[in-house]
């Protein structure tokens, strides 16, 4: 049975260094006593040195995905169902009611939006073999 356990830091801004740290410290208190490895893709302010130092001191695992891979990110796949979802043809007036709008939809992952996303945020894979690419 599928279920999602989101656990959000949220920021007004711009991701950071900063707020990736709070994110693994929050991961950390969540699953004091698991073993974590947290799958990350390639940006820069993920794979800086302070994250880099502060997720050894957490003992949390940095697995980086293959560059130029945003298929094997789950969480790019559920923010592509959550742009579908909250953000495309609806007008927010405020940006208080987008955040709710985004909110929302996170919320209902485990309820309203269950059944469609198992297939969405699946961890199968079409692996191709023996094929030539060529390159002009």
């Amino acid at each position: 049975m599928l279920t999602l356990d989101l656990l959000t830091v949220v920021n007004d801004s711009y991701i950071n260094a900063g707020s990736v740290c709070e994110f693994l410290q929050k991961l950390r208190l969540l699953h004091s006593d698991d073993s974590i490895t947290l799958i990350l893709d390639n940006a820069a302010y993920q794979r800086c040195w302070l994250v880099q130092s502060y997720a050894r001191l957490l003992n949390i695992e940095l697995l980086f995905l293959p560059s130029y891979s945003p298929n094997l990110n789950l969480i790019e796949r559920l923010w592509k169902f959550v742009k579908r979802q909250a953000l495309y043809n609806v007008y927010y007036e405020t940006f208080s009611s987008f955040k709710a709008g985004i909110t929302n939809c996170l919320q209902k992952v485990n309820s309203d939006y269950k059944s469609t996303l198992k297939t969405t945020l699946t961890l199968k894979f079409h692996i191709i073999e023996n094929q030539y690419i060529i390159a002009g």
